[in-house]
């Protein structure tokens, strides 16, 4: 098991048997009652299925690794770690199922956001009332079924170890759920609150959300999660999180770099989408710290705006590379990628483990997706 690649097998595989079993429930359990509203349920439940298919894999390959990491078990992967795996893959997509309705995204990974599905299912079925409230309402229900799936498929992971082992790993996994919450939050609330707050904090501010939002949910939480429910010890969570810490930051400030220079073909979203929604990254942060009081106006005035043209997106993009931003933010990525592979070298892993995790390092800080 050196290769990445039956690992997503595997979790695709444990997903897909999940996605089944949670239809068969709904279909014995006659929740229902008619043909008709059967129907409507099946639209939900397939649009939950269809939420966690495809993707990397990542938060559930570090998992893995995380649990490898910790006890060198180079055989067939135990059912409570691809139930761990397969957790985090839903957890991800109740998230970005949420976050696409916080930022009004239309797109992801090149298919209509899961609101605008909805919103066009109501559309397509002539029902009364107004087809975008019913998809955002629908959506945000959706994550909410994904949440208590992503709850299910933990519970069914920790029941299958020992209980101090189950409370560490639940532990570790409300952490995750917790910080990643406040991380929203504190997006949605910088992008109201920057006018009033210093120039100088915004970088700092950026960065915050970014460790909360997405760098630790991403890489270092998945790879303690996977440690704790092998019953790791200290000495191995430490060295885990000395890897996740650089290498989460690393992922969440490529990520911020794809939303404003991302070819859509690749990412799936709109070019500039970080751009279109307004978002105060570590790459805006920088971009304005070079900025004269005029030329920040002009850019703040832009950013976000509803009626951005994509002539603009590129004039604003020509700003952030030309200010030096996109430079720092690079040398920055590169910097916590050497951080992440130094600590795996003192890890002292086994040679798979410390393969493995060099190739994630690569995966995810030189992406395009």
């Amino acid at each position: 098991m050196t290769s990445p690649h039956p690992i997503i097998t595997a979790i695709s595989e444990r997903l897909e048997m999940f996605a089944r079993s949670r239809a068969a429930e709904v279909d014995a359990d006659a929740v229902f009652g008619t043909s008709t509203n059967d129907a409507v349920a099946a639209l939900l439940l397939q649009h939950a299925a269809d939420s966690f298919s495809g993707g990397k894999r990542l938060r559930a390959r570090f998992a893995y690794w995380g649990w490898r990491a910790h006890t060198r078990d180079a055989g067939a992967v135990p059912d409570h770690v691809l139930a761990l795996g397969a957790a985090l893959e839903v957890f991800q997509a109740a998230a970005l199922v949420h976050d696409d309705i916080l930022d009004n995204s239309d797109t992801r990974r090149g298919r209509p956001s899961a609101w605008r599905a909805l919103e066009a299912e109501h559309r397509a079925r002539t029902w009364s009332g107004s087809s975008e409230e019913f998809g955002r309402s629908g959506a945000i229900l959706l994550g909410d079924l994904l949440l208590g799936w992503s709850d299910d498929l933990l519970e069914e992971a920790l029941a299958q170890v020992d209980a101090a082992t189950a409370a560490r790993t639940r532990s570790e996994y409300a952490r995750m759920r917790r910080d990643v919450i406040l991380g929203q939050f504190l997006d949605i609330a910088e992008e109201a609150a920057w006018p009033v707050t210093p120039d100088a904090e915004h970088a700092d501010r950026a960065m915050r959300i970014a460790v909360l939002k997405s760098a630790r949910y991403s890489v270092q939480q998945p790879l303690l999660m996977g440690a704790a429910i092998g019953g790791a010890g200290e000495d191995a969570r430490t060295s885990l999180a000395a890897i996740g810490e650089p290498l989460g930051l690393a992922f969440q400030l490529r990520d911020d770099v794809l939303g404003v220079f991302g070819d859509p073909e690749i990412t799936g979203k709109p070019a500039g989408d970080d751009l279109r929604e307004g978002k105060r990254t570590l790459l805006v942060a920088y971009a304005r710290e070079r900025m004269s009081a005029a030329e920040r106006t002009g850019f703040d005035e832009r950013l976000g705006a509803d009626d951005l043209l994509a002539d603009e997106i590129a004039s604003l993009q020509q700003t952030v590379r030309t200010g030096g931003a996109l430079d720092r933010v690079e040398s920055a990525i590169a910097a916590y990628a050497v951080a992440a592979n130094d600590a795996i070298t003192s890890a002292g892993f086994d040679e798979s483990t410390t393969a493995e995790l060099r190739d994630l390092v690569t995966a995810t800080t030189i992406r395009s997706f």
